[in-house]
């Protein structure tokens, strides 16, 4: 793990930073459909998982920029840059009806992301504990599939004063919606560190890798 301390007296968003940390603490959330037939086709054709290539697809995208790869470390006070984060995935068990974590690497070469994202999801079924380890894994963020419906909102609480950077991203069961397979997605980012716009970034940004994607395989 690497990251760069920033300079908070420089930093682009100076002012919506020392407002959001100081004045009104907060988050902000967005809820919206995006359009994975084409992904969904390609995972198909090519005989992988859908989730595992849109798990991709979104970590890419939130390596993209250094708004989405922002922390505080509350030790020393310090708003800092990870080089990189990577997805904590789940697992879900339906024998007990529990989830158990998986800490997964970020790769960009896909093949070996995937090869090894795989492995990760097997390995956890092994266990029905619940090992989250954030101490260990500062620069990871959650990515969790609710696969049991296809929602129209979500909001996710955290406690007040709650200086949490890193995205938390939720997306739920894809739909037949006017011939297009419609998928909801939930992106959540402390205000501090993002805005409304920033975080509506993520839905386009999302869709032109996924036409990329689909195009050069």
């Amino acid at each position: 793990m690497n990251y760069r301390v920033i300079d908070r007296e420089t930093y682009y968003r100076k002012g919506v930073y020392r407002h959001f940390t100081e004045d009104c603490k907060c988050s902000v959330s967005l809820t919206a459909r995006i359009d994975v037939t084409d992904l969904v086709e390609y995972s198909r054709k090519k005989g992988t998982k859908f989730y595992l290539n849109f798990l991709y697809l979104l970590t890419k995208v939130l390596n993209s920029r250094q708004d989405y790869r922002m922390n505080y470390l509350w030790q020393s006070d310090e708003l800092v840059c990870y080089d990189q984060i990577n997805p904590t995935q789940y697992v879900f068990h339906e024998d007990t009806e529990t989830c158990t974590p998986v800490y997964t690497t970020y790769y960009e070469n896909y093949e070996e992301f995937y090869e090894k994202a795989l492995q990760d999801l097997e390995e956890a079924k092994k266990s029905r504990e619940y090992r989250l380890d954030p101490a260990a894994h500062p620069n990871w963020f959650d990515a969790s599939y609710i696969s049991w419906l296809s929602y129209d909102a979500m909001h996710l609480e955290l406690p007040d004063g709650y200086l949490y950077f890193l995205p938390i991203v939720n997306w739920g069961k894809y739909r037949l919606e006017n011939g297009r397979l419609m998928m909801p997605l939930t992106v959540r980012l402390n205000h501090a560190v993002a805005d409304g716009y920033l975080v509506a970034l993520v839905f386009k940004l999302l869709e032109q890798e996924m036409e990329i994607f689909v195009s050069r395989q």
